[in-house]
């Protein structure tokens, strides 16, 4: 199965191991009719997650005639026509409704299209030319309320009239839920239903965080996570939702979030295909997380779905091994725990061990003598170490084997904090020990060794170390 597009290697590994189950029916056969197309070549494509794919090939005859067919069915979602490696139009799919015919013209693909033989196809075509109308008449009116030179009276008529297509639209869709719930489009217009918050004074007066606690319990009411369908959407609105929902709802901290996940994966373990995607996509979410300790999610992901066996109905021995090692690593350095122990040599051919130091704060740095963005966070790192008033050792580690270079660096920052050469190294590879695979990496450990950091920039020191302070003396407080 070939991509429209060019894809991650993980998004391509993805459809790779995990083939689609087939619905057991008689088929798909989709004729299609475009006045001033001929000759050439046509694909049949899909939306999957954030990315895009060839199902099915045709050739377009003379009179831009076309037909997509095969015995199998297809999987319910959205498709789209390509010719030339341009999407010309997105169509449904319903998962019992997939003999149908498109009639278009090149001059208006969508004004002049017509479907016959599968109501929930000419739904979402009737939708569309709904949208294209409505974003016509709107069109006007937002260029009004963006006009910082119209009057205040000229923007309230132009918000009355944004917000009385706005309702139009709204109306149209609650329409569209309850007289067609079972087509695609009712599902996509209550994925994106917005949640009705009961207002009330005396329930913000009783809890503060009744509106959050409201809109979290009822989050998921108008999606589904169980529906694979979801997965095929002009928009990847199923990530979309998990992320605003890990991300803007929860505590970022990993005990947290891990356990909001293995919440929502007993509902999306229901089906297959939701199960192998919710998983990969969260496992992949935190592989490199923005906020710093998340990464341990990643490592509860693999403990808990790929070392279990749970994923081995669809994830091979190398991809498991690979997320294995990648785990293992992290875990060796999580914020938490005790940071393993360095020692390597330093210009002298020395051997220095970082548990030697005795200072309150040691920042473990590791970088490399031809890294550019090293040769801007040194000189960072260096004004912290020299006028910071908290007791601080910088252990930097190069990760060139050349002393040369080392020595070459040393010299030229003028550094005067204990570097080392991490090939030349009495303990294992650091790079088994730490997540430091790219540089500069930068972790902060406390007196007692304990990872209280990590992958922060020089700039963000002084005021992390002034906040943990703080932190801790309110611990320590009666």
């Amino acid at each position: 199965m070939s991509t429209l597009f060019k894809n991650l290697f993980f998004a391509a590994a993805f459809l790779l191991f995990f083939p689609f189950q087939l619905q057991a029916q008689e088929g798909y056969r989709i004729d299609i009719k475009v006045k001033g197309l001929q000759d050439t070549t046509a694909y049949l494509g899909y939306y999957y997650g954030e990315s895009t794919y060839i199902k099915d090939t045709a050739a377009v005859n003379g009179q831009g005639e076309l037909r997509f067919a095969d015995n199998a069915a297809l999987l319910e979602g959205i498709y789209f026509l390509v010719v030339d490696k341009t999407r010309l139009f997105d169509f449904a799919v319903e998962k019992d409704q997939q003999r149908f015919a498109i009639k278009t013209d090149t001059l208006d693909y969508i004004g002049r299209m017509e479907i016959k033989g599968s109501d929930g196809a000419k739904l979402f075509l009737d939708n569309m030319k709904f949208n294209v109308d409505n974003n016509k008449a709107a069109l006007p009116h937002i260029t009004v309320l963006n006009d910082s030179t119209a009057s205040e009276a000229d923007k309230k008529k132009a918000q009355e009239s944004f917000s009385a297509i706005d309702e139009k639209v709204k109306k149209y869709q609650d329409k569209v839920i309850g007289n067609h719930s079972e087509t695609l489009l009712c599902k996509i217009f209550k994925a994106n239903k917005e949640i009705d918050i009961p207002k009330g004074k005396e329930r913000e007066k009783e809890d503060p965080r009744y509106s959050l606690n409201y809109y979290k319990a009822h989050y998921w009411d108008y999606f589904n996570l169980k529906d694979p369908s979801l997965l095929r959407l002009s928009t990847p609105i199923y990530k979309e939702k998990l992320d605003i929902y890990l991300d803007k709802l929860f505590v970022q901290h990993p005990d947290t979030i891990a356990k909001a996940i293995d919440r929502l994966v007993e509902v999306a373990k229901q089906n297959d295909e939701t199960y192998k995607y919710f998983v990969w996509n969260t496992t992949l979410k935190y592989q490199n997380p923005s906020t710093m300790g998340l990464d341990a999610v990643f490592v509860h992901m693999y403990d808990t779905y790929f070392a279990s066996g749970e994923m081995d109905y669809w994830a091979n021995a190398t991809m498991i091994k690979n997320i294995k090692e990648r785990a293992d690593t992290i875990r060796k350095s999580l914020i938490g725990i005790k940071a393993p122990n360095l020692i390597m040599q330093d210009l002298e051919k020395k051997s220095r061990s970082m548990y030697d130091l005795n200072n309150k704060y040691v920042i473990l740095y590791f970088f490399d003598p031809d890294c550019g963005y090293c040769r801007k966070e040194t000189p960072k790192l260096k004004s912290f170490y020299k006028t910071t008033s908290f007791d601080v050792e910088v252990f930097a580690v190069s990760a060139d084997t050349s002393m040369v270079k080392m020595k070459d660096y040393i010299k030229e920052y003028n550094l005067d904090w204990i570097t080392v050469n991490g090939p030349r190294t009495y303990t294992v590879n650091y790079h088994e020990l730490y997540d430091a695979m790219s540089t500069p990496t930068l972790y902060v450990l406390d007196e007692k060794k304990k990872i209280i950091a990590k992958k922060l920039e020089a700039e963000q020191l002084q005021d992390f170390l002034t906040r943990y302070e703080k932190a801790q003396a309110q611990i320590k407080s009666p």
